[in-house]
C-alpha cells in the first residue's frame, strides 16, 4: 500500500462516517419526543412498521432516505420527505413498501413527499412489483398546497397511478394505521385490499370539524370513519385489525398467497464474491478530483470473481465497456475511465472525458446488450464530452447524440452508480436520472452539476465582476478572491450528493460496499417485468 492509498482511504472513510451519521439523524424522523408520543398511543413508528413487515433475514434497500434534506426549514423541515420507502421481501416476495411518518407534521404531504411517493410507484410500475401502503397522514400540508395539489406530477397523480397499476395487475395493499383524510382517502381504497386498525385509525373525506362547519352535523371521528363504521356499515375497508402488528400480520398472509410472476429471463448463475477485496475501493478512489485512478480496479471489486470481459478494449479507451456478473446476474458495464489513456493514433486522452471513439463504442455495446437481453450498469465519473475544434470537426455532437439515443431507447433495465463526477451532458450520456435508470445511487464521493465547482465559480465570477465594473466599482484582487470563494461555496453546496438526494435526483447516497446489493436487487426486481418492446434507435446521423 502506498501513501496515496492510505490518504484516499482515510478521506473516503470519513465521507462514509458522515453518511452514517446523517442516516442516524434522518431515521429519527420528527424526533424522539414525537416518537414517544406515538408509542404512548400504542402505535409503531413508520420505520418500525416497515421493519416488522419485511423479512428480517433478507436484505432491503431504502429509497429516498435523504429526501427533503435541509429543505423547508422555514416550516420546520421534512426529514425523509415524511415518508419511508423500502424495497425488500415479504414472505420471500420482493415488494415496495411506502409508510407515512406521522412524527413529521402528522404525516402531512410536502411537495417532496409527493415526488417520493410517485418515485415509489414508478419503481413498482416499471418492475411490476407489489406495493404496500402503510397510511398515517393528515393529508396535504396546507401552507404549501399550491406546490403539491394541482399539477401533473402532484398529489392527484398518486391516485391515477393506483388505477393504472390496478389495470396492469400489480398488487396494491393498504393498511390505514392512523389518520387518512380528504383526497388522501382515495389511495387505500383504490388499492386491491384495505385493512384498518381499530380505534387508532380513521378514514373520511372530511373530519368531524369540517362536517360540523359544512353541514351542521355533530359527530365524532370514530363514528364518522373508524374501523367499525367502515368494516360493518359502509364496507369501504376489507379487514379490521386490533393493532398495528395485527394489521401487518394480515398483510404478510395476503402477500404469502400471491402466485408466481412471469419473468423477463435475465441470466443468473451462482453468486460469487469478488476475488479482490471490495474494501480496497476506499483506497483506490482518489481524494482529489484532479487525480487519476484506474476504473478497472474498481470494477474488479464489484463483479463476481473480479472477472470481466472487456469489449473493444483497445478502442475508445476513455470509456470501459465490459460483460460481467454481479451477484450472479449477467450485466453489461459502461464505466468512465479516469486515467490518461492513449488512443489508436497515439494521442493522449484526458480521463473522465467522453471522446468520439468512446461514444461510438458505447453506442455499439448498448445495442449488443439489448440484443442479448443483458441489463446495463453505468459507473459514472464523467466531466463531459471532449470540446475544441478537433472534436467538433470530428463530429463529437453527432457521436454523442448516437450514445444518448442508444441510452434513451434501451429496453433492457439500466442502473446507474455515480462514483465521482457527473457533469453536464456526461450525466445524460451515462444514464442520469432523466434517462430512466431503474435505480440510481451515488457514493459519498459523488458530485452532480453542469460543471465542476471551480469551473462554474470562474464563469460566474466573470459575470459578477463585469456587472460590478459596469456600476463603476473597482475590483481589487482581494475583492475578487472573496467573491470567488463565496460563489464557489454556494455552488459546492449544490453539487453535493446530499443536495441531489434531497431532491430525489438520485435514489440514495450509499456505502460503495452496498453497490452489489443495489444492482442485484434492482435486476431481480426488473426480472418481474418481461420486456415488451423491441430495441429501435430510430433515425441517426451515422
Amino acid at each position: 500500500m502506498d501513501i496515496n492509498f492510505n490518504k484516499n482511504e482515510d478521506h473516503n472513510k470519513l465521507l462514509l462516517s458522515d453518511l452514517k451519521s446523517k442516516l442516524v439523524k434522518v431515521k429519527l424522523g420528527g424526533g424522539e419526543k414525537r416518537i414517544e408520543k406515538l408509542h404512548a398511543k400504542g402505535k409503531m413508528t413508520a420505520r418500525e412498521r416497515v421493519n416488522y413487515l419485511l423479512d428480517s433475514k433478507k436484505k432491503s434497500i431504502e429509497i429516498g432516505a435523504f429526501a427533503g434534506e435541509n429543505m423547508y426549514q422555514e416550516h420546520g423541515g421534512c426529514p425523509s420527505g415524511g415518508v419511508v420507502v423500502k424495497m425488500g421481501y415479504i414472505k420471500g416476495k420482493q415488494c415496495i413498501v411506502v409508510a407515512n411518518d406521522a412524527t413529521v407534521k402528522a404525516g402531512a404531504w410536502f411537495p417532496i413527499t409527493g415526488k417520493k411517493n410517485l418515485r415509489a410507484q414508478e419503481i413498482a410500475i416499471e418492475n411490476k412489483l407489489p406495493i404496500i401502503y402503510l397510511v398515517d397522514s393528515a393529508g396535504v400540508y396546507l401552507p404549501m398546497q399550491d406546490e403539491i395539489f394541482p399539477d401533473k406530477e402532484h398529489f392527484g397523480r398518486i391516485f391515477r397511478n393506483n388505477a393504472i397499476m390496478s389495470s396492469m395487475g400489480i398488487t396494491q395493499i393498504s393498511a390505514i394505521m392512523g389518520s387518512c383524510v380528504a383526497g388522501g382517502a382515495y389511495l387505500p381504497i383504490m388499492s386491491d385490499e384495505a385493512i384498518i386498525v381499530d380505534k387508532t385509525a380513521s378514514i373520511f373525506l372530511a373530519g368531524s370539524y369540517l362536517v360540523k362547519a359544512a353541514i351542521g352535523e355533530s359527530i365524532d371521528n370514530e363514528t364518522l370513519g373508524g374501523a367499525t363504521t367502515h368494516c360493518e356499515i359502509s364496507g369501504v375497508t376489507d379487514y379490521k385489525a386490533k393493532d398495528d402488528k395485527d394489521a401487518l400480520e394480515k398483510i404478510k398472509r395476503i402477500i404469502d398467497k400471491i402466485g408466481d410472476y412471469d419473468k423477463a429471463g435475465f441470466s443468473r448463475n451462482e453468486s460469487k464474491k469478488p476475488k479482490e477485496d471490495p474494501q480496497d475501493i476506499y483506497g483506490i478512489l482518489p481524494k482529489s478530483r484532479a487525480d487519476q485512478y484506474d476504473m478497472k480496479e474498481i470494477i474488479k471489486r464489484l463483479v463476481d470473481d473480479s472477472e470481466f470481459d472487456e469489449y473493444k478494449a483497445d478502442y475508445g479507451k476513455s470509456i470501459i465497456t465490459a460483460y460481467a456478473r454481479i451477484d450472479g446476474w449477467a450485466v453489461g458495464i459502461i464505466a468512465n475511465q479516469r486515467t490518461l489513456v492513449k488512443n489508436a493514433k497515439g494521442e493522449m486522452q484526458f480521463g473522465g472525458v467522453i471522446y468520439n471513439d468512446s461514444a461510438d463504442k458505447s453506442t455499439r455495446f448498448i445495442a449488443n446488450c439489448n440484443q442479448k437481453k443483458i441489463p446495463l450498469v453505468f459507473l459514472q465519473d464523467v466531466t463531459g464530452f471532449m470540446v475544441g475544434s478537433k472534436s467538433e470537426h470530428s463530429g463529437i455532437i453527432k457521436d454523442g447524440a448516437k450514445m444518448v439515443n442508444a441510452v434513451s431507447n434501451s429496453v433492457v433495465p439500466k442502473f446507474t452508480i455515480i462514483l465521482g463526477n457527473s457533469y453536464g451532458a456526461g450525466n445524460y450520456a451515462m444514464c442520469g436520472k432523466a434517462y430512466d435508470p431503474r435505480l440510481i445511487a451515488a457514493w459519498p464521493s459523488a458530485e452532480l452539476a453542469v460543471m465542476s465547482g471551480n469551473s462554474a465559480a470562474k464563469v460566474l465570477l466573470q459575470i459578477e465582476t463585469a456587472s460590478l465594473k459596469k456600476k463603476g466599482e473597482t475590483i481589487t484582487k482581494e475583492k475578487e478572491d472573496e467573491l470567488f470563494n463565496k460563489i464557489k461555496a454556494r455552488y459546492d453546496e449544490q453539487v453535493s450528493p446530499y443536495y441531489a438526494a434531497a431532491r430525489i435526483w438520485t435514489d440514495a447516497v450509499i456505502d460503495p460496499l452496498d453497490t452489489r446489493t443495489w444492482i442485484s436487487m434492482g435486476i431481480e426486481a426488473a426480472n418481474h417485468a418481461p420486456i415488451e418492446k423491441q430495441f429501435n434507435m430510430g433515425v441517426l446521423q451515422v
